[in-house]
């Protein structure tokens, strides 16, 4: 790899290098670069994408997680990136998801339009019509709101003024909304769980705390964020929006270095200036991006604590390490899914595609507290959250060679630690079976193969510590307020290191805003006295023009 002088005289290997080759790392690399500014991405593995990744296996064609996208479409992103160019495209279900439980209780369907999802609702729950029409009404605003601060820079006098101006379009409720619980908020609204459960499993479940936790009162702004935009799934799988990325980076001079795996931070004089892989070898750059779990940053990497960080570096030292509770069954299917619940759902809405969209089956709040009380104790829930989805009934193009159907269980609830190991352990195969319940006779028959990656195989193969993924999942407020300035402000006690990714503001999920973000402070901060040590920061200066306002958040 080429090196070159900095301004200070060392050698360095890039003006930024970003650790972590997620979507949210790849984001930050892409504006960037294109911004002029030389960034080299390192990625453990080898193919960047991380989470968002679409991998081969069993002759097919799998999304590492969930394939549904809807944050990122409210983002600017696409567009600043020309994503489009580097073979972006999504399609969009006709509805948005499917609602199912375990007490064979009536389904009822989301649509990305309003008036449709009430269709819906007034065929199976005629008694929450009105409260969601009410919700609708203070959820809207919020949700808008949430949009809003997540698109722009963090900080403490913008956000402010951003709420203040929408005062009476939802900058009060969302304060409100921060401070309490998610079942607080939905029992203004509804008083059927049938309704509530569904957006509590995308919610409080997916966050690994019980609904009734102060501060996941947000989570009630689910339902009208997806009414604000509309879900779609990338054409070819969730790695087509990471290898668009990388395709809009390295189009603008980034450089990608894959099987990289990083090892240490190296840390002189109260500055980061190199990182050191695990083969030994050493490369070097004023400014390091660290797109991954920040414990992991500050209790693992680092090779020297200065004084101004040894209170972050205590903080997280201190912060329990948690494991994950999610799993994930990847299938092949000779023939796609006929669901029980379709007769029901065609009644009212004929012809209706019910395969498409994600179908939610989740358990009643007591199965819930009861699933909750089974993970601290090492066992899997007798009736899990499951997110299921068969990607290639919109999107052929994830067929397996031979035109069979792909299909993935998202299982949450099952703990890292799990009572026996998870090796040789027959909870996956019950999980298949439980998902079968909620199809018609064979369905078990229709599996021609399949995999299971449980949290201990994802701490192999994805680098998740302890299988879990780290989630920026305070209220809000932390971030309006400038608390967990590292998470919220994505700049460290350390000069030249910065965090991305979803342990920081605005969180996980396929959203990209914090890798948007943290471009952002890199940039404004190259303009200022780190500026001096990036040898090429006047070439970078020269052609801000269009660069600069495309990235800045």
């Amino acid at each position: 790899m080429a090196t070159r002088a900095s301004a200070e005289g060392i050698t360095t290997d890039a003006d930024v290098i970003v650790v972590g080759g997620g979507h949210n790392g790849l984001i930050c690399a892409a504006y960037l670069a294109r911004a002029g500014i030389d960034t080299l991405l390192l990625e453990a593995r080898a193919e960047v994408g991380g989470c968002a990744s679409t991998v081969s296996d069993l002759g097919a064609r799998f999304n590492i997680c969930n394939c549904d996208h809807n944050m990122i479409r409210a983002m600017p992103i696409s567009d600043e990136l020309d994503l489009h160019l580097h073979g972006l495209e999504y399609l969009e279900a006709e509805a948005s998801g499917v609602n199912a439980f375990y007490d064979s209780s009536d389904p009822w369907v989301f649509f990305h339009e309003t008036e449709r999802t009430l269709e819906s609702l007034a065929a199976s729950y005629p008694g929450q019509v009105e409260g969601y029409q009410r919700y609708l009404r203070d959820a809207i605003p919020v949700a808008e709101l949430v949009l809003e601060m997540a698109r722009t820079r963090p900080s403490t006098a913008h956000m402010l003024a951003g709420v203040a101006a929408k005062r009476a379009q939802g900058g009060g409720r969302l304060l409100d909304w921060s401070r309490r619980s998610a079942a607080d908020v939905f029992s203004r609204y509804f008083d059927d769980w049938h309704v509530t459960m569904p957006a509590i499993a995308t919610g409080p479940t997916v966050w690994g705390v019980p609904p009734e936790t102060p501060g996941t009162g947000l989570a009630a702004a689910a339902y009208a964020t997806r009414h604000l935009v509309k879900t779609g799934r990338p054409r070819g799988g969730s790695g087509a929006l990471t290898n668009a990325t990388r395709g809009s980076f390295e189009a603008a001079g980034g450089r990608v270095r894959c099987d990289a795996r990083v090892e240490r931070l190296l840390v002189h004089g109260g500055r980061v200036d190199a990182v050191r892989l695990d083969d030994g070898s050493t490369l070097r750059a004023p400014v390091i991006v660290a797109a991954c779990d920040p414990q992991r940053v500050f209790v693992d990497w680092l090779d020297e604590v200065p004084p101004a960080a040894r209170r972050a570096v205590d903080r997280w030292r201190r912060k329990p390490v948690l494991d994950g509770y999610e799993s994930k069954i990847d299938a092949v299917l000779t023939t796609a899914p006929d669901y029980r619940h379709a007769d029901k759902v065609h009644a009212h809405l004929p012809g209706l595609d019910i395969v498409s969209p994600t179908t939610v089956i989740s358990p009643s709040p007591t199965q819930l507290a009861a699933a909750h009380r089974d993970r601290a104790e090492g066992r899997v829930a007798e009736c899990p959250t499951i997110l299921v989805n068969t990607p290639s009934v919109l999107d052929p193009s994830m067929c397996s060679p031979d035109g069979h159907e792909v299909l993935s269980l998202e299982v949450l609830f099952t703990p890292y630690g799990i009572s026996g190991g998870w090796p040789g352990s027959d909870e996956p195969r019950r999980w298949l079976e439980l998902w079968s319940q909620f199809v018609e006779p064979g369905a078990l028959d229709t599996i021609r193969d399949w995999r299971v990656m449980t949290p201990d195989r994802s701490e192999r193969e994805l680098s998740r510590h302890r299988g879990h993924t780290p989630s920026f999942s305070t209220s809000p407020l932390a971030a309006l307020f400038g608390r967990n300035r590292q998470q919220t402000r994505y700049r460290t006690p350390i000069s030249g290191l910065y965090l991305s990714g979803a342990g920081t503001f605005p969180g996980a999920g396929v959203f990209g805003a914090a890798g948007r973000n943290t471009a952002d402070a890199v940039r404004r901060d190259l303009q200022g006295p780190l500026g001096r040590r990036v040898a090429p920061v006047r070439r970078w200066r020269s052609g801000l023009g269009t660069h600069a306002d495309a990235s800045a958040a």
